[in-house]
């Protein structure tokens, strides 16, 4: 099983929303697929709950740090979803070690029987998110084109206790950063002098889909995603207009992201 982990100091880039479509198309293409939501607020439990293509575990995902868990319901897709007692774990910190070690055996755990665990984090960097990274092999960070996201860059990567790069060296040398993701992208001048900006800047931690200088993958503000996520639905089975143009436009980029997790990343065709 491969683990794939969203995470992202500042909320509200769209994160949920891309751990939703990643873990339905890892699904689509049948993969069997573990979700696991660590935020709290549920904004990844409630599309994947209401879309019924997952069985929904009888536990919340703070008991996957509190006891130890090795089993769950039938199903070849599984969530395990959020729970109020997520806020509290940060502040046990003598329990913070006993917590990250009781994710990764439940990880352990799930290994032969899923193929995919998408992870999605909460934006505080609490031990939460170091249970997660430290048992990731693979990280995507969403990121919105605001200069307040683009200045937090170096904060995911160099934060002195959650930090991307000191995570690998202390924690989990075999974790792969994916990549950034600008999530919402609007066609106007100004997010496009962000983009801009972002490629020159970032280059080597965006995510390439060809070898065109500027051709990586993005996620549009597109109303048709929010929608499909409200109705529990998957994206490319909504029949509205707008609906298929929005997967036209972020069908390449989820593709690219699902194969580099699973390894197949010269099989680009996601079957509709």
């Amino acid at each position: 099983m491969k683990t794939l982990v969203l995470a992202n100091h500042k909320g509200g880039v769209g994160k949920s929303a891309v751990a939703t479509l990643l873990a339905q198309s890892f699904a689509h293409r049948g993969h069997r697929v573990l979700a696991i939501d660590l935020d709290h607020q549920g904004n990844f439990s409630k599309p994947l709950r209401l879309c019924k293509r997952l069985a929904v575990a009888p536990l919340t995902s703070d008991m996957l740090m509190t006891t130890v868990v090795s089993s769950l319901p039938d199903g070849a897709n599984v969530l395990v979803p959020n729970g109020d007692a997520l806020i509290g774990l940060e502040r046990q910190p003598a329990l913070h070690s006993p917590f990250a070690r009781n994710f990764r055996k439940f990880l352990v755990a799930m290994d032969a029987r899923f193929d995919v665990c998408v992870v999605d984090t909460n934006p505080n960097p609490d031990i939460r998110m170091i249970a997660a990274l430290a048992s990731a092999d693979f990280v995507l960070s969403p990121i919105q084109l605001t200069q307040e996201a683009m200045d937090g860059i170096t904060a995911l990567l160099n934060h002195e206790r959650v930090g991307l790069r000191k995570i690998k060296a202390r924690l989990n040398p075999k974790m792969h950063f994916i990549g950034l993701l600008p999530t919402m992208v609007e066609a106007t001048p100004f997010q496009r002098g962000n983009l801009v900006q972002v490629v020159q800047q970032y280059r080597s931690l965006l995510i390439a889909l060809s070898d065109r200088l500027g051709d990586i993958a993005s996620f549009p503000k597109r109303s048709a995603i929010a929608e499909a996520q409200a109705a529990g639905a998957l994206l490319w089975e909504v029949k509205k207009t707008a609906a298929r143009d929005a997967w036209r436009e972020i069908e390449p980029s989820v593709c690219r992201i699902v194969d580099i997790v699973t390894g197949k990343e010269n099989d680009h065709a996601v079957a509709a």
